[in-house]
């Protein structure tokens, strides 16, 4: 189940890096979301077999999307991230 998760967090975040990109033409939500979403893909096919690599990597993504809610001021889409990769991360460390 925590892999599941893991696979839906992933397709979350390329999506919104997507929506970053089409919606306000930002190559870094574009650029950081696919070596995010690679290296957690790399972690749910067992490439990379640390077990708690994944959740490293959402945890450095909260602190960013912390960081952004904080200096924006804005929900959307920093906070939904926020919500999302919080979520996820729980989700994981409750299932375990």
């Amino acid at each position: 189940m925590s892999n599941i998760i893991l696979w839906i967090y992933i397709v979350l975040l390329l999506v919104g890096g997507l929506i970053g990109f089409f919606k306000a033409g930002s190559k870094i939500s574009l650029i950081m979301s696919a070596i995010f979403g690679l290296l957690l893909g790399l972690c749910a096919l067992k490439v990379i077999p640390i077990p708690w690599m994944p959740d490293l990597l959402m945890g450095v993504l909260l602190a960013v999307f912390v960081m952004r809610l904080s200096k924006t001021k804005k929900f959307m889409p920093s906070g939904l991230m926020l919500a999302l990769t919080a979520c996820a991360l729980l989700s994981r460390l409750w299932l375990r």
